[in-house]
């Protein structure tokens, strides 16, 4: 019988602060060994090795890899959501558009493009296996976009951005954008196609400008 067979424990005490540091260890240790090899390749063998934590302290914390992967569904949402919110809770200008967008590239050129979106993999791997986390996913995938149409409508709402753009419909095509973008990275190692693909995008953004430096007068 393997480790994902393995009946969890029925009764779950309250966590201590100890408990809490052990299940961060081993999200933080999934998260790793996800990104790189994918949710479906790696096992809870794997987790517990990399975590160093041993089958009775994973199985108090998940009941089973299903619960685990939502769980680090969770877990790495918040963390590019914290990502996010750092670049662009302040979005007021084109040019903060184009440092969010040098940002990505530059962080992910240092792995050559590889592995792509930690999110966007997981949609891959987990839209049509489990509603519960595609579900999740698409919220913070959600998330992720209003952070960038809020900072369009800021834009607009300034004067930067003509009336009749469209701040959601801008927000969608930048994110399939990068999405895509992402995709094309991992595939050949090269960041260059995520680069065009987030450059048009922001070219079709730059044409609803009203004026060319994209920067508020003051």
């Amino acid at each position: 019988m393997s480790d994902e067979q393995v009946a969890a424990p029925t009764n779950r005490r309250r966590i201590s602060q100890r408990g809490i540091a052990t299940r961060e260890r081993i999200l933080e240790a999934a998260n790793r060994l996800m990104l790189v090899r994918g949710v479906n390749a790696t096992t809870l063998d794997d987790i517990r090795e990399a975590s160093q934590t041993s089958k009775s302290q994973l199985y108090h914390h998940f009941a089973d890899k299903q619960e685990l992967v939502r769980a680090l569904v969770k877990y790495r949402g918040a963390l590019v959501l914290q990502r996010e919110r750092a670049g662009l809770e302040r979005l007021r200008s084109f040019s903060g558009l184009v440092r969010w967008r040098n940002a990505l590239v530059q962080a992910n050129s240092l792995n050559n493009g590889k592995y792509g979106c930690g999110l966007g993999s997981m949609a891959l791997e987990l839209s049509d296996q489990d509603e519960q986390a595609r579900s999740s996913l698409s919220e913070t995938f959600a998330a992720w976009e209003k952070l960038i149409s809020d900072g369009l409508h800021r834009m607009q709402d300034s004067g930067l951005l003509r009336h009749d753009a469209d701040p959601e419909k801008l927000a969608t095509g930048l994110m399939a954008a990068l999405q895509g973008g992402y995709l094309l990275a991992n595939a050949s190692h090269d960041i260059a196609p995520m680069e065009v693909a987030l450059d048009m995008a922001l070219e079709h953004i730059k044409s609803f400008l009203t004026q060319p430096s994209g920067e508020p007068t003051r």
